[in-house]
């Protein structure tokens, strides 16, 4: 299989960490981190720069995942990322990271499925009844996500 481009979509205060676990891995693309500099710089800007930013790092990408961790689903930014993917038509994707383990704090409690925030335009069919979302297996999560990363990757993007 090709290597995929993709975007990462994540709570950065709270799963900075987790996620880079999973950056980490590898085995697809060289995806690289926004330090928290960057994303600190970023934010000064305001909304319009976020939101260029956003759109910029998506351009090329076909596929975006979501990494959802306890508050993820309440991310604004997390919000609009899944709306343009989608709109865009990318494939989208969400794997749970409450199981990965942060330096700081442990594991954290599963947080909601975000793509249930969004509706179709009939305002009845959530988003995520469509968009398949991943539980790896919780005593061995990284290598769940390692081994299979991949394969959801594709599936997401062949969905669409």
């Amino acid at each position: 299989m090709a290597k995929r481009q993709f975007f990462y979509s994540f709570h950065y205060d709270n799963d900075v960490f987790r996620v880079q676990q999973i950056r980490n891995i590898g085995a697809l693309e060289e995806n690289k981190p926004v330090s928290a500099n960057e994303w600190e710089t970023v934010k000064k800007g305001g909304d319009a720069a976020i939101k260029r930013w956003i759109d910029d790092n998506m351009k090329y990408k076909s596929c975006l995942v979501v990494l959802i961790g306890s508050e993820t689903a309440s991310r604004p930014w997390v919000d609009y990322e899944i709306r343009k993917a989608w709109n865009d038509g990318k494939g989208v994707l969400g794997i749970y990271i409450h199981n990965l383990k942060c330096p700081r704090n442990g594991k954290c409690r599963q947080g909601a499925n975000p793509f249930d925030n969004i509706y179709f335009t009939d305002g009845k069919t959530k988003l995520s009844s469509v968009v398949k979302t991943y539980n790896p297996n919780s005593f061995d999560a990284y290598n769940d996500i390692a081994n299979n990363l991949e394969n959801w990757i594709e599936a997401a993007i062949s969905a669409r």
